[in-house]
């Protein structure tokens, strides 16, 4: 990952680091997260050595924790990481080890983990293919390798409107795309689910402390869209008179070779 870009990650997960921890914000993170740990549940073993990687607060990481060995939460932003410890010790659970590194270039020697996970950071990174590439290096032969991201619709580009909200913001890969850079980095893709979540747009603003003049250029352009404008990607609609927008989820779960 860039020296830019990591700083542009940091500036804006710092900013979103206390969201993450608020449940009027974090809805697009927590409502799916049973799941994602349904979809990990054949591979969850008593034994296992898990790797979170780009885990933010470590949502993931402690969702599993009682059910492995260990879990290491690795995340590029040390206010990300603080939140994840403090929600950690909050609730006992003490076999997640918070790590600052970057999912690019992960300081593990290889074949070091029996499960590594990354949700939601193949669309956050200048170089997607650099973190399943790491992601497959670090596991051991058949681990089990999870990727949970946004996939690209079948229509429209939301990268820019993304990037509105968002400036770290990279590229929303297609499921094709996801699966060729698993396949590509030596993994055999197994399982996977798809699905569509429509989600109210205000919260998704404040969690990312938009400025206000940037949330109107977003709300503007995605009423005009439902009025017959042009295309936004984002896929809009009007819910009780409150603009909402859709996000597609994939989950990928591969074998490492």
């Amino acid at each position: 990952m860039s020296v830019a870009h990591h700083e542009k990650v940091v500036r804006e997960f710092s900013k979103q680091a206390e969201g993450f921890g608020d449940p009027r914000l974090n809805v697009g993170f927590t409502l799916h997260l049973d799941r994602l740990v349904s979809f990990i549940e054949p591979e969850l073993d008593l034994g296992d050595v898990v790797l979170d990687v780009a885990a933010g607060t470590g949502m993931v990481a402690r969702a599993v924790a009682r059910r492995v060995r260990h879990v290491t939460a690795l995340d590029l932003t040390p206010a990300m990481l603080e939140q994840g410890k403090r929600e950690a010790d909050r609730d006992g659970v003490t076999n997640v080890t918070f790590t600052r590194g970057d999912a690019t270039d992960l300081p593990y020697l290889d074949r070091s983990f029996t499960l590594v996970i990354t949700r939601l950071s193949l669309h956050q990174v200048s170089d997607p293919e650099a973190v399943v590439r790491e992601m497959v290096r670090v596991s051991r032969p058949g681990a089990a390798i999870v990727v949970a991201d946004l996939v690209r619709p079948d229509e429209g580009d939301p990268d820019r409107i993304e990037r509105l909200r968002d400036p770290s913001h990279g590229t929303v890969l297609t499921a094709d795309a996801i699966g060729g850079l698993l396949a590509s980095a030596g993994a055999e893709v197994k399982r996977t689910d798809r699905f569509d979540y429509v989600r109210p747009l205000s919260p998704w603003l404040e969690l990312s402390q938009t400025p206000p003049e940037t949330q109107e250029q977003i709300r503007k352009e995605l009423r005009e869209e439902l009025a017959g404008g042009a295309a936004t990607g984002m896929r809009p609609a009007l819910k009780d008179e409150e603009l909402h927008f859709t996000h597609s989820y994939g989950f990928f779960g591969a074998i490492a070779p």
